[in-house]
């Protein structure tokens, strides 16, 4: 099966890609991430995902846009549903991708990733993929997230410290207030 990935980043993707070839598929990765900011960020990941893919030897397609101004203009109204417009962004435009290249199925590295809501991918994947004529393949990958982690290590990738975007680099940084 030759399936399209989805891949948020290199630390998250390097398990999925390999459990997916040691099930012999044919694994191309796609990399849309137009919501990691700032700028800085989405550069050093997207470039950890270009040196991951030469050393998987993984052919990749890339879109390389950075649209603050557009997620902003979605998600700032109620930044408590952010992570659904992300999801739905990215995965309709790797469901799209995959119609127009052949591809038999796509996937996403977010499966892999424990703070990610597993249903909300799931229910989205399978919505693109009917609209988009090609099968959403669901696969749990977080029985693989230390083995992840120990080989993204190995590798000696960037490994980024919050998911992507504005607000949860604010989560993970931002000092909180006491509890009383």
């Amino acid at each position: 099966m030759n399936i399209l990935l989805h891949i948020c980043c290199a630390p998250c993707a390097v398990y999925p890609v390999r459990t997916l070839r040691a099930e012999g598929r044919t694994v191309t990765g796609f990399f849309f991430n137009h919501n990691i900011h700032p700028y800085q960020e989405y550069r050093k990941r997207l470039d950890t995902v270009r040196a991951f893919a030469e050393q998987e030897n993984l052919p990749s397609i890339v879109r390389d846009e950075y649209r603050l101004e557009e997620f902003l203009a979605v998600v700032a109204d109620k930044p408590e549903d952010r992570c659904r417009y992300c999801y739905a962004s990215r995965l309709e435009a790797t469901a799209q991708a995959a119609s127009e290249g052949g591809f038999e199925a796509w996937s996403t590295s977010l499966l892999y990733s424990r703070y990610q809501n597993h249903d909300e991918i799931c229910r989205l994947g399978n919505a693109f993929g009917h609209k988009y004529g090609v099968a959403f393949h669901y696969h749990d990958y977080r029985s693989g997230w230390h083995e992840g982690i120990r080989l993204s290590k190995e590798l000696g990738m960037y490994r980024q410290q919050y998911c992507g975007c504005i607000y949860s680099e604010k989560e993970r940084y931002a000092p909180r207030p006491a509890v009383k």
